[in-house]
């Protein structure tokens, strides 16, 4: 069994498990239901923080159509002055996901900043396949990040599942 054929393996069965399936608010962005982003994990407490930590309703951006939530003003006002730095790559959705031309959702505690830039995966496992070629899956999930980006979840796996 090939790389690849594992990875969709695993991600397929731990999205058949997900009791929590995410709702796009906009296609190029991963959000639930109530718009939400990253499950209320404050973005920038990844690189000022070196780790997750959940935001705070009290102070929110917009971004994308997107409720990101922060642990406290700083956080935000970074946040705003500079979304491209802050933003997790590919609309939040799992890295190695669109590295195989689809759309999943990400746990938070799944990430890794790369070349300053917050990737997130869809589970620690898919992060662990991910991470034994990151330059490789990079390379091939930014070419096809602009074929998928408009479109939805399930447009997506029916074009490359």
């Amino acid at each position: 069994m090939n790389i690849t054929t594992f990875v969709k393996a695993s991600v397929a069965t731990a999205i058949m498990l997900a009791s929590v399936v995410s709702f796009a608010v906009d296609i190029d962005a991963n959000a639930d239901e109530n718009g939400l982003a990253i499950k209320g994990y404050d973005t920038v407490a990844y690189f000022t923080m070196d780790k997750p930590v959940m935001g705070n309703a009290e102070f929110t951006a917009q971004h994308k159509n997107s409720t990101y939530q922060f642990v406290n003003a700083k956080h935000r006002d970074l946040f705003i002055a500079d979304t491209a730095k802050y933003a997790p790559q590919f609309g939040a959705f799992c890295a190695m996901g669109v590295r195989m031309g689809l759309k999943f959702d990400t746990d938070p505690t799944a990430w890794r900043i790369v070349e300053g830039k917050l990737y997130l995966n869809l589970n620690k496992d898919v992060q662990k396949a991910w991470l034994r070629d990151v330059p490789g899956n990079l390379k091939i999930a930014e070419k096809n990040w602009p074929e998928i980006k408009g479109l939805t979840a399930a447009e997506a796996k029916a074009k490359n599942g």
